[in-house]
Order: C-alpha cells, then sequence, then structure tokens
C-alpha cells in the first residue's frame, strides 16, 4: 500500500508522470530550479530514495541514470484513495461524504468512470440518469455494532503504507 509521497517527492514525480519517459536528474533539477533553489545532489537523492521505494525504475547511461516511472499518477491517486477508504469504520459513509464534497465536474468523471467499469463507454449528458451513488439517507448514522455516531473528519493524514507491497 502506498504511503503519501512527501513534497519534494511529489515535485519530482510529478514531473516524471508529466513527461511520461525516462528522465535525467539534470532534466528534472532545471525543471525544478524554475520554482525554488535546490541542489543537484537533493535531486539525485531523491530519485534514489523514489528508486528505492519501488516508484522508479532506472537504467544506467553512462556514469548517470535515466528514471522511469513504474505505474501512472492516476493508480497512485486510486491507491490512496483506496486505502483511505478501507480504514473507515463506515465505508458507505465515507464514500458519500467523499462524493459530497466533489465538485460537479469530479462527479461527471465519476458518472463516467462507472458506466466504464459496466461496459457502456459513452459518456452521457448531465440531464440523462442520476449519479448512481447511495445517498446519505441509505446510510445508517451509526455503526450498528458499537453504535458510534458516523464522522465525516477529513482533516487528518491519509493512512499508507510501503510502496514495495503492490501499492502504485
Amino acid at each position: 500500500m502506498p504511503r503519501p509521497l512527501g513534497e519534494l517527492e511529489d515535485a519530482v514525480m510529478t514531473r516524471v508522470w508529466k513527461w511520461n519517459r525516462p528522465v535525467t536528474v539534470r532534466e528534472v533539477l532545471e525543471d525544478l530550479q524554475q520554482e525554488r533553489s535546490i541542489a543537484y545532489t537533493t535531486v539525485m537523492t531523491v530519485l534514489d530514495n523514489l528508486h528505492q521505494k519501488g516508484w522508479v525504475r532506472r537504467e544506467a547511461e553512462g556514469r548517470a541514470y535515466r528514471y522511469e516511472a513504474v505505474s501512472t499518477r492516476a493508480a497512485y491517486s486510486a491507491a490512496l484513495m483506496n486505502e483511505a477508504w478501507t480504514q473507515s469504520d463506515n465505508p458507505a459513509a465515507a464514500l458519500v461524504a467523499f462524493f459530497g464534497m466533489m465538485s460537479e465536474e469530479q462527479r461527471g468523471a465519476l458518472e463516467d468512470a462507472v458506466r466504464v467499469i459496466r461496459g457502456r463507454e459513452t459518456p452521457q449528458t448531465p440531464e440523462a440518469a442520476a449519479p448512481e451513488v447511495p445517498s446519505a439517507a441509505e446510510v445508517p448514522a451509526a455503526d450498528e455494532a458499537t453504535d458510534t455516531p458516523v464522522t465525516t473528519d477529513t482533516g487528518g493524514e491519509n493512512p499508507g503504507a510501503d510502496p514495495a507491497d503492490g501499492g502504485r
């Protein structure tokens, strides 16, 4: 299961994902230097750490390496969402709360994704079928086993684990 990337790891991986090709430390460094002051050795260390954690693979090119993402940013995001969702005491309530935080555009993307999964790959217009998500009324207000009220606190950190365990 993945752990959320640190701020600098995310900045480096964003470039690796965006460019979608093997990259050198120098390329990442030059792009990062447009936003911040950073040393070559810092970028090299971050890419080495990402390699050790399983986020990138590398191939020797002369005395240096070229680094390439092992998976996509979408797969990374999906693994983080899945990990957070599976940690919930009430997964249905967590989904309802999550859907309630979505913008109209995000809900449309969700509806399109559900149609793709169900084999209907043609997106529908917004006036078409209602969203295929449970309503708040369909989700119990408390965990029946413990009678614990459901909360929708989203301010905490995402739970995570090591990406070497198969998460992306």
